[in-house]
């Protein structure tokens, strides 16, 4: 039986989390079970629009970064597995604190992920490394752009900077971040760390986050255009995605759910360059393959090129399991994955 998306036994403490801020930013969305017949999802999709068949779909994977699996020594595994399996990326996520309570238990840490992926960095040579994704607007776009640029250099190019607006409130007082002004912030960040990436003599004021350039500069810059996936499900998110984007990066909707917003993205943006990525909680340990398998059809059929699951797995050789299950269904179902 597999199990449903938003809890039970297997979920994991970041899916706690995720499903929060889609009741403050999109609390219309049904939480997808995949509990749902194989049928009644293809019956949903028969409007939606189809995705070009020439443009490659690719996968990537969520390290074992928090919860009672979580360790240096896991996400190192797991990132090197990654490598011999195919995927082509692995990923981590955003949080620096949460309330104490039922809904957030002790188990929910997260190592910081900028810091986890240069970890993870250090013992891999290919696969990228992205964020699923960075809450932009709680951190200082300086230092954040300054520490991309590092990593980026330092693992030879391979930084995916999946970023967004965030939604818990409370993590924004505990930093003492308005939280009020998100939007504006996260707006006036990707410019500053866009600036600061390709120009050796800023001048310029940003007035959201009381920074004054004068004929300033950072190094190291890329060396190369530093991928922005802008995540988040709301309109707001998607116009940003359009107009500064590098990709879209989604999380944990369902097929129907998604075409909804790659219409939205392809309209302005139909070039097979700019991604449109998916987070979801695909467990090939326990749930059922035959699902997953029709279920990464479904998603290709609206639209998606790009896949980042994460197992519930609670333990490192369960997690490491998932993956390799994973990859087999991936190439299965016609996924690129690396040889």
């Amino acid at each position: 039986m597999v199990r449903p998306l938003v809890d039970g036994p297997h979920t994991s403490p970041l899916s706690l989390l995720v499903f929060r801020s889609q009741d403050v930013v999109q609390s219309h969305l049904e939480p997808y079970c995949f509990c749902r017949s194989v049928s009644t999802l293809m019956s949903k999709l028969t409007m939606m629009p189809t995705m070009n068949a020439s443009i490659a779909v690719t996968a990537g994977i969520h390290l074992p970064q928090a919860g009672p699996a979580a360790s240096g020594e896991a996400m190192r595994q797991a990132a090197v597995l990654a490598e011999e399996l195919g995927y082509s990326d692995v990923w981590v996520s955003d949080h620096v604190a949460v309330p104490t309570g039922a809904d957030y238990p002790p188990s929910a840490y997260v190592f910081e992920p900028l810091v986890a992926l240069t970890w993870v960095a250090a013992y891999t040579k290919r696969v990228g490394l992205g964020t699923t994704v960075l809450v932009l607007p709680m951190r200082n776009p300086l230092i954040v752009a300054k520490m991309v640029a590092s990593l980026d250099h330092l693992s030879g190019g391979r930084v995916i900077l999946g970023i967004a607006a965030g939604w818990l409130e409370a993590e924004f007082n505990a930093l003492g971040v308005p939280f009020a002004e998100r939007g504006q912030r996260t707006d006036e960040a990707i410019d500053i760390m866009r600036r600061v990436w390709t120009d050796d003599h800023i001048t310029a004021d940003y007035p959201v986050h009381n920074a004054h350039f004068v004929s300033m500069r950072t190094k190291p810059q890329p060396q190369r255009h530093l991928p922005l996936w802008i995540g988040g499900h709301a309109d707001v998110a998607l116009r940003r995605a359009i107009a500064v984007g590098d990709g879209w990066h989604g999380a944990f909707l369902s097929p129907e759910q998604t075409a909804r917003r790659v219409k939205k993205l392809r309209a302005e943006r139909p070039e097979s360059s700019f991604p449109i990525s998916m987070r979801t909680r695909w467990d090939a340990v326990d749930d059922d393959n035959d699902l997953i398998l029709a279920e990464i059809d479904h998603y290709r059929e609206v639209g998606v090129t790009h896949f980042v699951p994460e197992p519930r797995q609670r333990t490192i050789d369960g997690y490491l399991r998932a993956m390799e299950m994973q990859a087999d269904l991936f190439r299965r179902a016609g996924v690129m994955m690396v040889d």
